[in-house]
């Protein structure tokens, strides 16, 4: 198990954010990503009145870090949900609004490094990356069965991979062989069927395969199109969001919720904004911040992190 494993990306700074809004008595925060509850455990620990909601997909996650926040007791709540699902547990749970909310959508640590999962191209696995093993298709169901056009279009979409069409061919030419099962062979034949040129650019040549595999698996973007704005919408007034996302997909949706929240929806051309029509949001950071060469190096896992942030500053129009 890498010593990596244990290191929350942009944890100080996540918290930093989330402060104003909970360092209130009764605050409530939502981790929307539990993984293995190193976010969770820094901000119960930071925020000793706030009670935790933290939601995770992956039951083995789930039990890991249900050990880890043993020691907080009642004040955590861990639930088995797919961060979409937000409305329905806050519902569930007679909440009503909350103080904080916070997302970390990189891959969680555990499924990495946890070699029978198949998300990590450097070692050979069963090619599933479903981070709920007990639902949906797996990644090698996607390979062998999914129509080359389709294939085409996610690893384009998803993996922003130029070469998606000659990959493509090489699995669609391979399958009708053998079916795949396993990542090295999905490794060995991406290698194979990239120009030179290709290959000595951006590290691994199959990572952006990877990728795409595993935002389709798992249906993320989908999913997050849907929890960015749920989680906004759950804030209360003076609540605040913060989001770290790992490629410019996420962050790019990240942008456009926040920013359509920071907008005024008046039509053009009114001497004064009434109420209604002004933004929702505040946005609390310029752009996308990065994490600190420091930090980079101590955890390699952060370099692609881009952390957004944003308070509710008023309530939905009537």
């Amino acid at each position: 198990m890498s010593q990596s494993r244990h290191v929350p990306v942009m944890l100080q700074r996540c918290l930093d954010l989330l402060a104003p809004a909970l360092e209130r008595p009764g605050a409530v925060v939502v981790d929307c990503t539990l993984g293995l509850g190193g976010h969770s455990e820094a901000l119960l620990t930071r925020f000793p009145e706030a009670r935790l909601i933290a939601l995770d997909r992956d039951k083995e996650a789930l039990r890991l870090s249900g050990e880890r926040l043993a020691p907080f007791g009642e004040r955590a709540t861990l639930v088995h949900a797919v961060y979409d699902e937000l409305p329905d547990v806050l519902h569930r749970l007679g909440l009503a609004r909350v103080q904080g909310v916070l997302f970390d959508l990189g891959v969680s640590s555990m499924q990495l490094d946890e070699a029978d999962r198949g998300f990590a191209y450097a070692q050979d696995a069963p090619l599933d990356m479903r981070m709920d093993q007990t639902t949906g298709i797996s990644a090698a169901d996607v390979l062998n069965t999914y129509p080359a056009g389709e294939l085409v279009r996610i690893l384009r979409a998803y993996g922003e991979e130029k070469q998606a069409k000659r990959i493509v061919s090489a699995i669609v030419r391979e399958r009708e062989r053998e079916p795949f099962s396993n990542s090295a062979r999905l490794v060995e034949l991406i290698r194979d069927a990239l120009p030179q040129a290709a290959k000595r650019t951006g590290g691994n040549p199959a990572k952006r395969t990877f990728q795409a595999l595993r935002i389709e698996v798992n249906g993320e973007l989908s999913v997050l199109e849907r929890a960015i704005p749920a989680a906004v919408q759950a804030l209360g007034v003076g609540g605040r969001i913060a989001v770290l996302s790992y490629h410019s997909l996420e962050d790019r949706l990240v942008k456009q919720v926040f920013a359509a929240g920071a907008a005024s929806t008046a039509p053009p051309g009114l001497p004064v904004v009434p109420e209604r029509y002004q933004p929702r949001l505040k946005l609390l950071t310029r752009g996308a911040e990065l994490p600190t060469e420091e930090e980079i190096a101590v955890n390699r896992r952060a370099a692609p992190a881009r952390l957004r942030g944003a308070e509710r500053i008023r309530e939905e129009a009537e």
